[in-house]
């Protein structure tokens, strides 16, 4: 099955994905202003009749205020800034069942089935992917449907093609690697073969939805967001990844590296539950040894870990900030 479809339609598929109606009303927290996504997101609901609310980030306890006035249905933004919320509402003694959310439109920023599972419970909503870059046409590339099983991209408007991102060269659906586009329908900049630096893999078998167009695994981190940690390829997700299987944890977390003499360090900060700063020391020790040993197995690099009270971490208002590398400060 193949549609047609101009850019704000484009954009719109995505809502209408989360089940977006002109009964809807969509509150945008993603950022306005040069960032597309804000904009984006906001003439796509505005398409299909959508009401629209369009806050950008920032004054979280206005967000949740202004959600639970203005009976808001559908919650667009960074997954990160989706979590703050979250963790705003249960200070302010706001449950998920006083709110109309059903649904959240996520993206911007690589983020993993364990986050996917965390805002679902937490803002009792579905959560779905969508996927752009404002070299492209802005947040309109690809999104989920929901079964939840990758992205569909609009290839009426792109040609999806994932490549090594070493070598250049074309890599076979199901093989991981660097996504690449080229637009076939865009006007006054065409691109040809455009490296997004995101990493993804392709599929082109039918999904349960019945669309057949192709579709992408969610982007699990881009190649410049690589660190090399004595010489082992470190992506942040990863680490995400085991975080989010473990109990106790927080889903926030900082990777910190550094470089003592010749030798580079890696410490993760991870933010823990606080009945574990009420308890015995020996139960903090057991839990940072098991992230510890968890992270060690799935990276094969010696790592120290910091576990640290809950809202130590910065939270975002847009893209998470997951990694601060020191080696970059040092002459």
């Amino acid at each position: 099955m193949r549609l047609l479809l101009s850019g704000n339609e484009a954009i719109a598929c995505g809502c209408c994905e989360a089940g977006a109606t002109h009964r809807d009303v969509v509150h945008v927290a993603y950022g306005y202003g040069l960032f597309t996504g804000g904009l984006g997101a906001h003439y796509g609901a505005e398409k299909i009749g959508c009401s629209v609310i369009p806050i950008s980030g920032g004054n979280t306890k206005r967000q949740v205020m202004i959600m639970k006035d203005f009976g808001s249905t559908i919650l667009a933004c960074t997954p990160s800034y989706a979590l703050n919320i979250a963790e705003v509402m249960e200070e302010m003694g706001v449950s998920p069942e006083e709110l109309r959310l059903k649904s959240g439109i996520f993206g911007a920023e690589p983020w993993s089935e364990g986050v996917r599972r965390e805002i679902e419970s937490r803002l009792g909503l579905r959560a779905l992917d969508i996927y752009g870059l404002s070299e492209i046409i802005g947040p309109g590339v690809a999104f989920e449907c929901e079964y939840q099983q990758g992205l569909h991209i609009n290839d009426d408007h792109f040609i999806p093609e994932i490549i090594d991102p070493d070598t250049g060269k074309s890599l076979p659906p199901g093989e991981t690697g660097e996504l690449v586009f080229t637009c076939i329908t865009k006007q006054a900049l065409p691109l040809l073969r455009y490296r997004t630096r995101d990493i993804s893999s392709l599929t082109y078998e039918p999904c349960p939805c019945g669309r057949t167009s192709a579709r992408m695994a969610r982007v699990s981190g881009r190649t410049d967001d690589m660190l090399i940690v004595r010489g082992v390829n470190v992506f942040p997700s990863q680490i995400e990844s085991v975080l989010m299987e473990l109990e106790g944890t927080e889903p926030h977390y900082l990777i910190v590296v550094s470089r003592e003499g010749a030798m580079d360090e890696m410490e993760i900060w991870v933010e823990v539950e606080e009945r574990f700063f009420k308890d015995e020391i020996r139960h903090l020790e057991a839990l940072s040894n098991r992230i510890k040993s968890e992270i060690e197995s799935v990276l094969g690099l010696s790592v120290k870990v910091r576990l640290v009270e809950p809202k130590t971490i910065e939270r975002s208002e847009g893209k998470a900030k997951r990694v601060k590398d020191l080696r970059k400060e040092v002459k």
